[in-house]
């Protein structure tokens, strides 16, 4: 089912409604062509066939990371102990199953997941590009189309960041599961990306895996087509200390450095985790507008170690917020985690306001995909809105002007009302309008690919 934006004129009542700095009660927001036309604050009761939207609206929530197949991993990955390495291992197994039909029922699901948790744009870290043993489909695009055609039925908008995954390790081949990822070089991953094309709720753009799965010599090809294409680029850094010390081993520098000498930091550049870096990895970071995504839920469920996003924003890095491997998809609690983690860190309190992390959510997340026409409520913009209850038992007694932080402090994903993307309700009362059972949805598609 294509995802077309609301063409006829019509009005949203907002019972309340957060304009970026302050709640507002009584907002009406017409819509048309799937935009944002009008604001008007001061309206106490929904005008003349206005479609009401009763809580808190506001713009529609960014998850700019996800490998949507992890979502089959939740529950599994909790049994016993190890380390992201082990992780890893289980991970691989539910990759080696996958098909391109299997994939598309389950990034469905997980985006329709995404829509009831008020997820209007997700970006899409996609590497499992191949057959198992890396034979080509006819389509060499089909397993990237059927991500796309994935949101487009879910309800949601994707930027497909098509990634490169070169090498098992600072050169080493690939190893059998990662034979799916590769396209061999740098260039023969180009030629593939290039034939990727967006449409009204796709965009595409560019990823590095890792300077672990792509070779240094290589790196540049990587960052030039995402110049050339203007599009966002996104790399996982520094998640790891092993990575850290492999790559000193291997370059005499840390990832950022390798990655700022080849060209790949920038402001359209976002990196995800940053969790494990120097205070010239920061300077690096921040000094070039390089966005940072932090994931705080996959962070702390794979002991990765918490990220040093306060310095990173105070150098300069615009922050954003993924839910990456899905171990809850809710991106209130990212919103709420990074701020927690950072007080357990430092035993003090207040370190982002909840109208700061509320960006991080929405703007700032869409302009770390490439949708800089998204994550306000302003004219101009795309209609995309999110609408979180304030009457639920974890959201009733706060005053309504205190709506921002009731959502990002007490909120959760199953607070989230409405969903509206380019005008058109994808969720309505807390039920999907185009996937009507995404709990049986998910169980039937994790069912098909799980060993």
């Amino acid at each position: 089912m294509p995802l077309t934006p609301q063409a006829t004129p019509m009005t949203y009542w907002l019972e309340h409604a957060w304009l970026g700095a302050h709640v507002e009660p009584g907002v009406a927001v017409t819509v048309a062509d799937g935009r944002i036309t009008a604001v008007r604050p001061g309206t106490p009761a929904p005008p003349p066939g206005a479609e009401a939207l009763y809580g808190l609206t506001l713009p529609g929530l960014a998850n700019a990371h996800s490998h949507a197949f992890h979502r089959a991993l939740r529950g599994t990955v909790q049994v016993g102990s190890g380390t992201f390495w082990t992780w890893r291992e289980v991970m691989y197994g539910i990759a080696e199953r996958l098909t391109p039909d299997s994939y598309y029922a389950l990034a469905r699901a997980a985006y329709a997941e995404m829509a009831l948790a008020g997820i209007t744009c997700v970006g899409e870290f996609h590497y499992l590009h191949h057959a198992p043993g890396g034979t080509r489909y006819n389509d060499p695009n089909a397993m990237g189309q059927a991500l796309i055609a994935a949101a487009a039925d879910a309800g949601i908008r994707i930027t497909l960041l098509d990634t490169a995954y070169l090498s098992a390790g600072f050169g080493d081949p690939p190893n059998r599961h990662q034979l799916r990822f590769s396209d061999g070089t740098a260039d023969a991953w180009a030629e593939r990306a290039d034939a990727l094309k967006g449409s009204e709720h796709a965009r595409i753009g560019a990823a590095v895996h890792s300077v672990r799965a792509v070779p240094a010599a290589e790196l540049g090809t990587v960052a030039d087509w995402a110049q050339q294409q203007q599009a966002p680029l996104h790399v996982h850094l520094s998640e790891q200390t092993a990575e850290n010390d492999a790559c000193r081993a291997a370059h005499g520098r840390t990832p950022t450095r390798l990655l700022a000498d080849h060209g790949v930091l920038g402001p359209r550049t976002t990196a995800v985790h940053a969790t494990h870096l120097t205070d010239e990895d920061i300077a690096l970071l921040g000094g070039s507008t390089t966005g940072v995504c932090m994931c705080p839920t996959t962070e702390r469920d794979l002991a990765d170690g918490i990220g040093p996003a306060v310095a990173l924003q105070e150098q300069g890095s615009p922050l954003s917020l993924g839910s990456d491997s899905h171990a809850v998809i809710d991106l209130l609690e990212e919103a709420r985690a990074m701020e927690l983690n950072e007080r357990l860190r430092t035993r003090t309190r207040g370190h982002w306001t909840a109208a700061a992390l509320l960006r991080a959510a929405t703007a700032d997340g869409h302009a770390a995909l490439g949708w800089d026409d998204a994550g306000t409520l302003a004219p101009g913009a795309l209609a995309d809105l999110t609408t979180i209850r304030l009457d639920s038992v974890r959201t009733a007694g706060p005053l309504p002007r205190l709506g921002a932080e009731t959502a990002v402090f007490a909120a959760t994903a199953a607070d989230v009302r409405h969903t509206v993307v380019g005008g058109r309700q994808i969720v309505r009362d807390g039920t999907h309008t185009r996937v009507p059972d995404v709990p049986t949805a998910l169980a039937d598609a994790i069912a098909t690919v799980r060993g």
